[in-house]
């Protein structure tokens, strides 16, 4: 979860030469309580357009901006042809123009367009490398200008415009609507929007109006500053409404900012038409869907690659040759990505180490980690397919050098990605990483609430190395940690870790469903505990850091319900629709002894150790040992499958070799090690039990 300034879009310059066209009238700042709404298209657009204005109103309180892909060597006959399908007054877009209600906008051939104090500013774009994205620059200075009033719409099209500047909506409080695609005459546009996991509703066009009115409507009815009755109820509605998602989630929403819940809450109610927040409160009551599309909606995504570019440079140019040039070639250079969403930032930070490597002609085993607490983004990141609109925010160098083109979009290079293990990792409760050389966490921390920002910036100091460096965004700072991060750079937030935690002096969350839940809006307070406790919690999270192996639980459909630790190590997600069958998903050479060893884990009562596994991987033969382990949770029969590195001798591997540790916490804490009473028939592509075995049964190679 991200949320930073946006950087300079690269390109336009101001275009005089369309002044001509603007209408001689006051231009001085106009009232901006009104909704704008920008509609992008390129490919059967017009139709779509034409649709979306036989369905709008005469009079909606909004203004109108349309974005459509132009021949720049015409002239355009949009304004013509548009204005047959709307009583509005439709005009083509000059420098300076003011913004006014119920009126549409369009851009003009040979030009980008942006918002600017309540009225239109043209500028011509540069020549630069990629396709031109005018809707993408539209939305960036409509987010800025309009916030909250801010609206986003994106119809046919071919290709990604757009899919970068949704986002920039979507962080300002804006809303986003994008036409269904099987509608769309073609789909990509909208697609592309979705795939973001950034769009508020995925509807027909002859729906969007009526979309565009409850939301309206929904913003017409908000409580005034001054009245605090209404507010106040609407924290004893907040207080309720996360007692709800607590008793469903083991992420602790009570954590952040209570103003940032009460806006994501809006945002809800606007979505399903709902003013009352006591109605709200009953309907989350009644539906599941509503309080699991709530809680989604309460993790903010909002990253892009090399997010506030100065900041990056300074990254470049100073923090990542240091980390390089003092790393001994026999440690590895450890990474972490906390709150890393779709995953943009933390392959711009591998992107940048790689670099250096390779400049520096230095081997090193770069380790990247990154965390989200939503599997959904966690899963966009893994699979790391980006729309074409990320040719404007990285070199074409770099577009060439980790990037393939993949259908309309950009996939990573496999160099590239497995510098990098995405985990889903609640940082709130979940044990930190450790022996950390740098810390990228950029705009969690002011989602947060005060005492939890400290306790964040707590684990950072436990989870760094000494001389480590800590990344934040530049509304962040590290508070009264003073004492224990120096600056590198106070405007950019890069700071260097100084000192080492000391053992008792960082307390960890309790694990979800360990003690009560907090509830907002009481004080956040953290439980004193015992010294002995603290210092026993820590040793056990240590050694389980230091020693577990990379692990996954799977079903008897061989279906993953739980990692822990680097399994993208020794599994990774293919090109193309989604797999959770951890056969499938093993490398390359892993399959077959992977699959024999589960065939017989169901069949016998004993552990099942194979020891002569290998897998391909950065072009070398990697032996692999793989133990199974029977168990049960609520009566479902489960499998614990490990994986570390063998060794090439034949001797027992070292127990942290190739294993740093990650993960959300024991994989002992989703399902006993007892073995299950009962047995399953053998089905096709599952394995069945023969019985319980004794809890100390010994391991079994398999061969």
């Amino acid at each position: 979860m991200t949320t930073q300034r946006r950087a300079r879009q690269p390109g336009p310059t101001r275009l005089r030469a369309i002044r001509r066209a603007a209408p001689k009238k006051d231009i001085s700042p106009r009232p901006r309580g009104f909704p704008v709404v920008g509609l992008g298209a390129s490919a059967g657009g017009l139709e779509a357009l034409n649709k979306f204005l036989e369905a709008l109103p005469a009079k909606t309180g909004m203004a109108f901006i349309l974005i459509q892909h132009l021949d720049p060597t015409h002239k355009s006959l949009l304004v013509e042809l548009l204005s047959k399908h709307t009583s509005m007054q439709v005009l083509q877009a000059a420098d300076a123009m003011p913004l006014e209600r119920d009126h549409a906008y369009v851009i003009p051939p040979r030009a980008y367009i942006s918002i600017r104090e309540g009225a239109l500013r043209l500028s011509m774009p540069r020549e630069r490398h990629g396709a031109r994205m005018p809707f993408d620059f539209f939305l960036h200075s409509l987010a800025a200008e309009c916030g909250e009033r801010a609206v986003c719409v994106i119809l046919s099209g071919t290709g990604a415009d757009g899919s970068l500047g949704l986002k920039a909506i979507k962080e300002n409080g804006g809303f986003v609507i994008a036409q269904e695609p099987e509608e769309a005459a073609y789909e990509g546009m909208p697609r592309s929007a979705i795939n973001t996991g950034a769009v508020d509703l995925v509807l027909p066009v002859a729906k969007i109006p009526e979309a565009l009115a409850k939301r309206s409507q929904r913003g017409a009815t908000k409580v005034p500053r001054g009245s605090t009755e209404p507010r106040n109820r609407d924290h004893e509605r907040l207080a309720q409404i996360l007692d709800l998602l607590n008793s469903e989630s083991s992420h602790k929403f009570e954590f952040y900012k209570p103003g940032t819940l009460l806006r994501r809450i809006e945002r809800r109610m606007a979505l399903t038409a709902i003013k009352d927040s006591d109605q709200y409160l009953s309907l989350l009551r009644k539906d599941q869907h509503e309080r699991e599309l709530l809680a989604k909606d309460l993790l903010i995504h909002v990253t892009e690659f090399f997010r506030d570019s100065k900041a990056f440079g300074l990254l470049a140019g100073n923090v990542v040759p240091e980390l390089v040039r003092r790393k001994r070639f026999d440690r590895s250079l450890r990474v972490w990505v906390p709150a890393c969403s779709t995953g943009e930032e933390t392959y711009s930070i591998a992107m940048l180490f790689l670099e250096e490597m390779a400049a520096a002609g230095q081997n090193i085993n770069l380790q990247v980690f990154a965390s989200d607490v939503d599997a959904d983004a966690v899963a966009v990141a893994r699979n790391g397919l980006y729309p074409a609109s990320i040719e404007a925010n990285m070199t074409p160098e770099r577009l060439a050098r980790f990037f393939v083109k993949d259908g309309d979009g950009y996939r990573v290079t496999p160099a590239l990605r497995d510098a990098v293990v995405f985990t889903v990792q609640d940082l709130l409760v979940d044990v930190p990483f450790s022996r950390i050389d740098l810390i990228s966490c950029r705009n969690l921390l002011i989602y947060l609430q005060p005492e939890v920002q400290e306790k964040v910036l707590s684990l950072f100091h436990f989870a760094l190395r000494e001389e480590g460096i800590l990344f934040l965004g530049t509304a962040e700072n590290i508070g009264s940690l003073a004492d224990r991060f120096k600056p590198i750079s106070e405007e950019y937030r890069i700071y260097r870790h100084v000192g080492r935690s000391r053992p008792g002096e960082v307390g960890f969350a309790a694990r979800a469903g360990e003690g009560p839940k907090a509830r907002w809006p009481r004080e956040v307070q953290q439980a004193a505990a015992a010294p002995h406790s603290n210092l026993g919690d820590l040793s056990q999270r240590l050694l389980l850091q230091a020693y577990a192996p990379a692990s996954v639980l799977i079903n008897r459909k061989h279906e993953c319900l739980y990692y822990f630790g680097p399994a993208d190590r020794y599994l990774r997600i293919s090109a193309g629709e989604a797999s959770r069958d951890v056969i499938a998903m093993a490398r390359e050479g892993l399959r077959s002894k992977l699959r024999a060893a589960i065939q017989r884990a169901g069949q016998e009562p004993a552990n099942i150790l194979v020891s002569d596994a290998q897998m391909e991987h950065d072009g070398a033969t990697i032996p692999v040992r793989i133990e199974i382990r029977r168990a049960e949770n609520n009566g479902e029969e489960l499998l614990l499958v490990s994986f570390t590195d063998g060794s090439r001798g034949g001797k027992n591997p070292r127990r942290s070799a190739h294993r740093p540790p990650k993960g959300r916490g024991s994989p002992s804490s989703s399902a006993s090690s007892t073995p299950p009473a009962k047995s399953w028939r053998s089905q096709p592509g599952s394995w069945s039990f023969p019985g319980r075995s004794s809890r100390r049964s010994t391991k079994k190679p398999c061969r």
